[in-house]
């Protein structure tokens, strides 16, 4: 993976897991969704790694948000 899509990711995965509200946390999961998608309509990555991103990312947002519904 190229290192500006990698340092993106992380970037967009940060937000994620730093999300305030569940609103932010589906606003920055919807944000990195697309990204991928973009990733995907250029063909910047192969389909093995577009998958793992869509994975890793609504993995994120999952564990996220079963955290901050913790929290209510």
């Amino acid at each position: 993976m190229p290192r500006t899509v990698y340092g993106q990711a992380l970037k967009l995965l940060s937000w994620i897991d730093h999300a305030e509200t569940i609103i932010e946390c589906r606003r920055a999961a919807d944000r990195a969704e697309g990204f991928v998608l973009g990733l995907e309509t250029i063909k910047a990555l192969n389909a093995p790694s577009i998958e793992a991103l869509y994975l890793a990312f609504e993995q994120a947002a999952t564990l996220r948000g079963v955290v901050l519904e913790m929290d209510l």
